[in-house]
């Protein structure tokens, strides 16, 4: 791939990074990521990824754009209430960089499509606000050997960590199972402060940028959390369980179920 002198221009922050450079931007150009959810975490993640020039974004979100939305979710717009919110995603980010293609999925993830979705995709980002969600993101990754960014939100505070299939603790060496139904808040109970995922989405989205580069430390066998009141960010450090049920020694979990959860157990 040859950069044009239009898109010379447009990364060439990027380029003049020696980390990065033309041949960075062009692996980018030819990278695939996978966004699963186009709310609060989705916004930024979505924004900064086709700003930064990847050249393929997929967006699945079965959701269509209410006014709640509107106070954290930055991809949509007044005037795109009722849209659903694959499309309005992908109007904002073809906006930002005609250079993307984002192919939409307007649809939940579910266990009798994850693994068709997610298999042409370099990189996943879980951008979902529900538990049941996340572990069968969690799992299809695992299966389809897909690195991803995991990340959760509510009220003030905020977590990620980054899973590289055997080779980093997965998501469920840390969480294990999803916790009970109505066990904790849903969105509409707890709240979220409105920037809360801006700075944790760009998180995933900057470990998305350097896992395709190649560069840098990502957040494997770490789980970064954030407390926005406080101002503070603490690492907790990981390691894989050799009982895990998803990716221990003798592992259990072998195919993929829906789980039933409550819509938002997690604020996304």
């Amino acid at each position: 791939m040859n950069l044009s002198e239009e898109q010379i221009e447009r990364y060439s922050r990027h380029i003049i990074l020696s980390e990065v450079g033309g041949k960075g931007q062009e692996k980018l150009l030819a990278s695939k990521v996978l966004l699963v959810g186009a709310g609060g975490l989705g916004s930024p993640v979505g924004l900064y990824l086709a700003a930064a020039g990847i050249g393929t974004i997929g967006v699945i979100d079965g959701d269509v754009v209410d006014m709640t939305n509107l106070q954290r979710q930055v991809l949509h717009s007044t005037a795109d209430l009722g849209r659903p919110k694959v499309e309005s995603a992908k109007a904002t980010m073809t906006g930002i960089n005609p250079d993307v293609e984002v192919k939409t999925y307007y649809e939940l993830l579910k266990a009798d499509n994850a693994l068709d979705i997610i298999k042409d995709y370099d990189f996943i980002v879980d951008g979902m606000d529900n538990f049941a969600g996340k572990f069968l993101l969690a799992d299809a990754c695992h299966m389809a050997g897909k690195a991803y960014s995991h990340a959760g939100i509510l009220r003030f505070d905020g977590q990620t960590m980054t899973v590289d299939p055997g080779k980093s603790a997965c998501y469920r060496c840390v969480f294990n199972a999803p916790p009970p139904a109505g066990s904790g808040p849903t969105c509409s109970q707890a709240g979220v402060l409105g920037v809360l995922p801006g700075v944790i989405g760009s998180i995933q989205a900057t470990e998305a940028v350097k896992y395709l580069l190649g560069i840098g430390d990502c957040l494997m066998d770490r789980l970064l959390v954030y407390n926005a009141l406080t101002m503070t960010f603490r690492n907790v450090n990981l390691k894989k369980n050799s009982s895990c049920a998803l990716c221990g020694e003798n592992p259990t979990i072998t195919e993929l179920k829906d789980a039933e959860q409550a819509v938002c157990d997690l604020k996304a």
